[in-house]
Protein backbone atom coordinates (compact mmCIF):
# COMPACT_ATOMS: atom_id res chain seq x y z
CA UNK A 1 0.00 0.00 0.00
CA UNK A 2 1.53 3.27 -0.87
CA UNK A 3 1.48 6.68 0.87
CA UNK A 4 -1.45 8.16 -0.61
CA UNK A 5 -3.47 5.29 0.33
CA UNK A 6 -2.60 4.68 3.31
CA UNK A 7 -3.74 8.37 4.53
CA UNK A 8 -6.85 7.79 3.62
CA UNK A 9 -7.37 4.74 6.34
CA UNK A 10 -10.15 5.58 8.70
CA UNK A 11 -7.87 6.29 11.84
CA UNK A 12 -7.39 10.06 11.80
CA UNK A 13 -5.28 10.44 14.77
CA UNK A 14 -1.77 12.43 13.37
CA UNK A 15 0.06 9.98 15.94
CA UNK A 16 -1.90 7.21 14.60
CA UNK A 17 -0.61 8.11 11.05
CA UNK A 18 2.73 8.53 11.52
CA UNK A 19 3.10 5.37 13.29
CA UNK A 20 2.34 3.73 9.76
CA UNK A 21 5.62 5.37 8.80
CA UNK A 22 7.81 4.30 12.21
CA UNK A 23 8.79 0.63 10.46
CA UNK A 24 10.60 2.76 8.05
CA UNK A 25 12.32 4.94 10.04
CA UNK A 26 16.16 4.37 11.83
CA UNK A 27 17.13 5.49 15.29
CA UNK A 28 18.55 8.56 13.17
CA UNK A 29 15.45 9.93 11.92
CA UNK A 30 16.07 8.80 8.51
CA UNK A 31 13.88 6.52 6.40
CA UNK A 32 15.09 2.83 5.17
CA UNK A 33 12.91 2.55 2.05
CA UNK A 34 14.67 0.92 -1.51
CA UNK A 35 15.46 3.41 -4.22
CA UNK A 36 15.04 6.60 -1.84
CA UNK A 37 18.22 8.97 -3.02
CA UNK A 38 20.58 11.65 -0.71
CA UNK A 39 17.20 13.53 0.39
CA UNK A 40 15.63 10.99 2.33
CA UNK A 41 16.64 13.03 5.68
CA UNK A 42 15.32 16.03 4.77
CA UNK A 43 11.29 16.95 5.52
CA UNK A 44 9.51 19.58 3.79
CA UNK A 45 6.42 20.72 5.51
CA UNK A 46 3.84 22.33 3.85
CA UNK A 47 1.64 25.26 5.33
CA UNK A 48 -2.21 24.54 4.12
CA UNK A 49 -3.77 28.17 3.30
CA UNK A 50 -2.40 30.03 0.16
CA UNK A 51 0.28 27.67 0.20
CA UNK A 52 -1.42 24.50 -1.71
CA UNK A 53 -4.87 26.24 -1.32
CA UNK A 54 -6.37 29.01 -2.95
CA UNK A 55 -8.72 30.27 -0.51
CA UNK A 56 -10.54 32.88 -2.76
CA UNK A 57 -13.62 30.11 -2.48
CA UNK A 58 -14.08 30.25 1.08
CA UNK A 59 -13.82 33.79 2.01
CA UNK A 60 -16.37 34.52 -0.80
CA UNK A 61 -18.27 31.66 1.22
CA UNK A 62 -17.98 33.79 4.52
CA UNK A 63 -19.02 36.74 3.30
CA UNK A 64 -22.29 35.06 1.37
CA UNK A 65 -23.00 33.68 4.85
CA UNK A 66 -22.37 36.82 7.01
CA UNK A 67 -24.11 38.79 4.60
CA UNK A 68 -21.43 40.90 3.04
CA UNK A 69 -20.44 41.80 -0.72
CA UNK A 70 -17.83 39.56 -1.72
CA UNK A 71 -15.65 43.04 -2.86
CA UNK A 72 -16.36 44.53 0.15
CA UNK A 73 -15.15 41.77 2.83
CA UNK A 74 -11.93 41.29 0.14
CA UNK A 75 -11.00 44.57 1.11
CA UNK A 76 -11.43 45.07 5.34
CA UNK A 77 -9.26 41.62 4.78
CA UNK A 78 -6.67 43.47 3.05
CA UNK A 79 -7.19 46.91 5.18
CA UNK A 80 -6.75 44.02 8.27
CA UNK A 81 -3.63 42.70 7.27
CA UNK A 82 -2.12 45.74 6.23
CA UNK A 83 -2.30 46.93 9.70
CA UNK A 84 -1.31 43.50 11.18
CA UNK A 85 -4.50 42.35 12.75
CA UNK A 86 -5.96 39.21 13.27
CA UNK A 87 -8.60 37.73 10.54
CA UNK A 88 -11.08 37.71 13.10
CA UNK A 89 -10.90 41.31 13.16
CA UNK A 90 -12.30 41.33 9.51
CA UNK A 91 -15.50 40.13 10.99
CA UNK A 92 -15.82 42.60 14.02
CA UNK A 93 -15.29 45.36 10.84
CA UNK A 94 -18.39 44.04 8.52
CA UNK A 95 -20.70 43.53 11.68
CA UNK A 96 -20.67 40.21 12.58
CA UNK A 97 -18.77 39.66 15.59
CA UNK A 98 -20.34 35.98 16.52
CA UNK A 99 -19.13 34.95 12.75
CA UNK A 100 -18.30 30.96 14.95
CA UNK A 101 -22.01 30.40 15.01
CA UNK A 102 -22.32 30.38 11.35
CA UNK A 103 -19.44 28.17 11.06
CA UNK A 104 -22.23 25.24 9.97
CA UNK A 105 -23.65 27.34 7.55
CA UNK A 106 -19.79 28.20 6.60
CA UNK A 107 -19.48 24.73 5.83
CA UNK A 108 -22.47 23.85 3.78
CA UNK A 109 -21.64 26.48 1.65
CA UNK A 110 -18.22 26.12 1.43
CA UNK A 111 -18.50 22.06 0.75
CA UNK A 112 -14.61 21.65 2.22
CA UNK A 113 -11.72 21.35 0.50
CA UNK A 114 -11.50 20.19 -3.02
CA UNK A 115 -9.17 19.19 -5.74
CA UNK A 116 -9.72 22.85 -7.85
CA UNK A 117 -9.09 24.36 -4.63
CA UNK A 118 -4.98 23.70 -5.00
CA UNK A 119 -2.72 25.75 -6.46
CA UNK A 120 -2.03 24.52 -10.09
CA UNK A 121 1.60 24.05 -9.01
CA UNK A 122 0.91 21.74 -6.06
CA UNK A 123 1.26 18.33 -7.52
CA UNK A 124 3.59 18.63 -9.95
CA UNK A 125 5.73 20.08 -6.56
CA UNK A 126 4.66 17.48 -4.40
CA UNK A 127 5.58 14.73 -6.98
CA UNK A 128 9.12 16.17 -7.84
CA UNK A 129 10.28 16.59 -4.40
CA UNK A 130 9.06 13.14 -4.04
CA UNK A 131 10.78 11.90 -6.67
CA UNK A 132 14.42 12.86 -5.13
CA UNK A 133 13.63 11.67 -1.77
CA UNK A 134 12.23 14.72 0.22
CA UNK A 135 10.11 13.49 3.29
CA UNK A 136 6.52 15.86 2.47
CA UNK A 137 4.16 16.50 5.21
CA UNK A 138 1.37 19.30 5.97
CA UNK A 139 0.69 21.25 8.65
CA UNK A 140 -1.70 24.61 8.71
CA UNK A 141 -4.36 26.46 11.10
CA UNK A 142 -7.34 24.62 10.02
CA UNK A 143 -10.36 22.76 11.40
CA UNK A 144 -9.72 19.20 11.96
CA UNK A 145 -11.54 18.34 9.60
CA UNK A 146 -9.48 19.88 7.30
CA UNK A 147 -7.30 17.06 7.48
CA UNK A 148 -9.65 14.06 6.02
CA UNK A 149 -10.53 16.24 2.91
CA UNK A 150 -6.76 16.77 2.14
CA UNK A 151 -6.28 13.18 2.35
CA UNK A 152 -9.31 12.36 -0.13
CA UNK A 153 -6.90 14.49 -2.44
CA UNK A 154 -4.88 11.51 -2.13
CA UNK A 155 -1.58 14.12 -2.13
CA UNK A 156 2.10 12.09 -1.97
CA UNK A 157 2.59 13.31 1.58
CA UNK A 158 3.43 11.25 4.64
CA UNK A 159 1.59 13.33 7.46
CA UNK A 160 -1.16 15.58 7.83
CA UNK A 161 -2.32 17.42 10.86
CA UNK A 162 -3.98 20.61 11.49
CA UNK A 163 -4.08 22.81 14.19
CA UNK A 164 -7.41 22.11 16.24
CA UNK A 165 -6.42 18.51 16.19
CA UNK A 166 -2.86 18.96 17.49
CA UNK A 167 -4.37 21.42 20.28
CA UNK A 168 -2.24 24.44 19.53
CA UNK A 169 -1.44 26.99 16.78
CA UNK A 170 0.54 28.78 14.81
CA UNK A 171 2.69 31.22 15.58
CA UNK A 172 3.01 29.38 18.92
CA UNK A 173 6.53 27.90 19.43
CA UNK A 174 4.67 25.01 21.18
CA UNK A 175 3.12 24.44 17.74
CA UNK A 176 6.30 23.93 16.18
CA UNK A 177 7.32 21.69 19.18
CA UNK A 178 4.25 19.79 17.71
CA UNK A 179 5.04 19.61 14.66
CA UNK A 180 8.50 17.87 15.31
CA UNK A 181 7.08 15.40 17.56
CA UNK A 182 4.58 14.26 14.74
CA UNK A 183 7.53 14.10 12.01
CA UNK A 184 9.48 11.87 14.62
CA UNK A 185 11.71 14.13 16.37
CA UNK A 186 13.94 14.82 13.52
CA UNK A 187 16.60 17.53 13.77
CA UNK A 188 14.96 21.05 13.03
CA UNK A 189 18.08 22.03 10.78
CA UNK A 190 16.30 19.37 8.87
CA UNK A 191 13.37 20.25 8.37
CA UNK A 192 12.15 23.28 5.26
CA UNK A 193 9.27 24.64 6.42
CA UNK A 194 6.98 26.64 3.50
CA UNK A 195 4.31 29.28 4.25
CA UNK A 196 2.88 32.46 3.18
CA UNK A 197 2.56 34.40 6.34
CA UNK A 198 5.32 36.70 8.37
CA UNK A 199 3.88 36.39 11.52
CA UNK A 200 2.81 32.62 11.49
CA UNK A 201 5.13 31.47 9.28
CA UNK A 202 8.39 32.61 8.27
CA UNK A 203 9.44 34.80 11.96
CA UNK A 204 8.38 31.45 14.05
CA UNK A 205 9.36 28.47 12.09
CA UNK A 206 13.31 30.47 12.28
CA UNK A 207 12.40 30.77 15.52
CA UNK A 208 12.35 26.75 16.41
CA UNK A 209 15.09 26.11 14.48
CA UNK A 210 13.74 24.95 10.73
CA UNK A 211 14.54 26.14 6.74
CA UNK A 212 12.39 28.75 6.79
CA UNK A 213 10.63 29.49 3.35
CA UNK A 214 8.43 32.61 2.47
CA UNK A 215 6.02 31.67 -0.61
CA UNK A 216 5.05 35.61 -1.39
CA UNK A 217 1.40 34.66 -2.54
CA UNK A 218 -2.03 35.05 -1.43
CA UNK A 219 -3.03 38.15 0.66
CA UNK A 220 -0.65 38.14 3.38
CA UNK A 221 2.03 36.89 1.30
CA UNK A 222 1.47 39.91 -0.87
CA UNK A 223 0.72 42.43 1.71
CA UNK A 224 3.61 41.69 4.73
CA UNK A 225 6.80 42.57 4.53
CA UNK A 226 9.72 40.76 6.58
CA UNK A 227 11.11 42.78 9.60
CA UNK A 228 14.81 44.09 9.37
CA UNK A 229 16.98 41.45 10.57
CA UNK A 230 14.71 38.54 9.50
CA UNK A 231 16.04 36.50 6.64
CA UNK A 232 14.35 33.48 5.76
CA UNK A 233 16.16 30.25 3.87
CA UNK A 234 14.22 31.51 0.84
CA UNK A 235 11.87 33.52 -0.95
CA UNK A 236 9.59 32.29 -3.71
CA UNK A 237 6.63 33.87 -5.56
CA UNK A 238 5.26 29.75 -6.42
CA UNK A 239 5.59 26.88 -5.62
CA UNK A 240 7.40 26.29 -8.70
CA UNK A 241 10.27 27.66 -7.61
CA UNK A 242 10.58 25.55 -5.07
CA UNK A 243 12.91 22.99 -5.92
CA UNK A 244 15.59 25.24 -7.19
CA UNK A 245 16.37 26.78 -4.13
CA UNK A 246 15.48 23.37 -1.61
CA UNK A 247 18.99 22.46 -1.79
CA UNK A 248 20.46 26.14 -1.27
CA UNK A 249 18.09 26.85 1.79
CA UNK A 250 19.17 23.28 3.53
CA UNK A 251 23.06 23.72 2.88
CA UNK A 252 23.28 27.60 3.06
CA UNK A 253 23.32 29.45 7.01
CA UNK A 254 22.34 27.21 9.16
CA UNK A 255 18.99 28.80 11.10
CA UNK A 256 19.71 31.14 13.88
CA UNK A 257 16.56 31.97 16.50
CA UNK A 258 15.17 35.27 16.41
CA UNK A 259 13.68 37.76 18.86
CA UNK A 260 11.73 39.84 16.79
Amino acid sequence: MGHAAKMRAKNTNPEALLGRYLPLVGQSGSARVPGVNKQMDRWVVFDVGETLVDETRVWSAWADVVGVPRLTFMAVLGAVIARGGAHQEVFEAVGSPHWERHRDQLEAAYGGFGDADLYPDVRPTLAALGAEGYRLAIFGNQPANRSAELRALDLPVEVIAMSQEMGVAKPSPAYFRRVLELLGHPDPASVAHVGDRVDNDVIPAITAGLRSIWVRRGPWGVIQRLPDGVRPAAVIDSLAELDAHLEEAFTGLPPAPTSV
